[in-house]
């Protein structure tokens, strides 16, 4: 880095190395997005959420439609766990990231994680997608509690607003589907409860853990899922589930190992983008994105899975979306409600993103 002073006619001049040094790097993957202005950034990002999460969404819902696969959601979380250790070991390799958060943090948070990623998976064999979703969709109601009894923060109006508009959206949607759907279990509704709870305490730990240690995500990754992967495989070992697993899969290795590769990867990577998304256009664009994904891939999967449907699904997931919009706009402003606040966050970022570039431009 250099700076130079001159008298005259520039009374200034700052080395174009300072201005870059001054840019955080923005990567997409493994491509370098930082000088793209924001209009593009927030495209590429989008694009990639939808691709990704999609796909994750539809291999999930395609795995469970095999015949006799329905008993082995836990051995397909061991599946995937392995997945992600193994795109977690070869990304902290490539980045040289090395531990920082205590093993005994991790020996929870790789619990959680197992609880998490297990019930959702397994409630497949119980509800309908779309039902899943729902319930995943509203996180924010465990969250909100975990967070008050865990870290002691303190809520507004439109918090506790938005939770409630959540659970009644929540409970139209689910006794639609208990009305009308062959597939549904009360099984079900335990399970993805179950790693709602699991979730809601695991997003807490984490924030406090990464905060305290100053820790990288994909670290988190890596050690959550790697630790999951043995506490899962003793589990399955002891109950005779992964012979039983193994042996079904073996028949069936492209519907089972080669689509959950696929599911696995896609999901793995649509974790990075909206972490890319976050650090582009903020958090408050970003969920606005996963969720208007969310709601896609409901209707992905209406039109590829057959499904009984009825209009009960579409006011009652309106509130569940509406419910969403206000916790994420209670995070950025406490005045009047308008959904041109996206656009406003939007046009933030792309004049940030511009004065940067004038200052690149203007010193190179």
């Amino acid at each position: 880095m250099y700076q130079k002073i001159q008298m005259g006619k520039d009374d200034q001049t700052v080395g174009v190395d300072d201005t870059k040094a001054n840019v955080k790097e923005i990567r997409l993957l493994c491509f370098d997005i930082t000088h793209y202005n924001v209009k593009i950034q927030l495209l590429l990002c989008s694009l990639g959420i939808f691709i990704f999460y999609i796909l994750y969404g539809y291999l999930q819902e395609l795995i469970f439609t095999l015949d006799g696969f329905r008993p082995f959601g836990w051995y397909l979380t061991l599946i995937q766990f392995g997945y992600y250790t193994v795109f977690g070991w070869t990304e902290c390799r490539l980045r040289s990231v090395s531990r920082r958060i205590p093993f005994s943090t991790y020996s929870l948070l790789a619990l959680l994680t197992l609880g998490t990623m297990g019930f959702s998976n397994s409630s497949l064999g119980y509800l309908n997608y779309p039902t899943q979703v729902i319930f995943k969709c509203c996180k924010l109601i465990p969250v909100l509690i975990g967070s008050i009894l865990i870290q002691g923060k303190r809520y507004g109006f439109l918090d506790f607003l938005a939770a409630g508009l959540m659970c009644l959206g929540l409970i139209l949607f689910t006794l639609a589907d208990s009305m009308i759907s062959p597939r549904f279990d009360l099984v079900g509704v335990a399970m993805i409860s179950c790693a709602l709870l699991c979730d809601a305490l695991i997003g807490n730990i984490q924030e406090k853990a990464m905060k305290q240690h100053k820790a990288s995500n994909i670290e988190v990754v890596l050690y959550s899922y790697s630790i999951g992967f043995l506490y899962l495989f003793i589990i399955l070992t002891f109950t005779g589930d992964i012979v039983k697993g193994a042996s079904f899969c073996s028949n069936h290795a492209l519907e089972t190992y080669g689509y959950a590769l696929l599911f696995s990867l896609s999901g793995y990577i649509g974790i990075q983008i909206v972490l890319t998304l976050v650090q582009t256009c903020g958090a408050f664009v970003a969920a606005t994105v996963t969720t208007c994904r969310k709601a896609v891939t409901i209707i992905i999967s209406f039109l590829f899975f057959y499904k009984p449907f009825t209009l009960q699904y579409v006011w009652s997931g309106l509130l569940v979306v509406l419910g969403i919009y206000l916790n994420i706009y209670s995070k950025q402003h406490s005045s009047k409600i308008g959904w041109n606040d996206i656009w406003r966050a939007i046009k933030k970022c792309i004049k940030r993103q511009n004065r940067i570039q004038r200052k690149l431009l203007s010193n190179v």
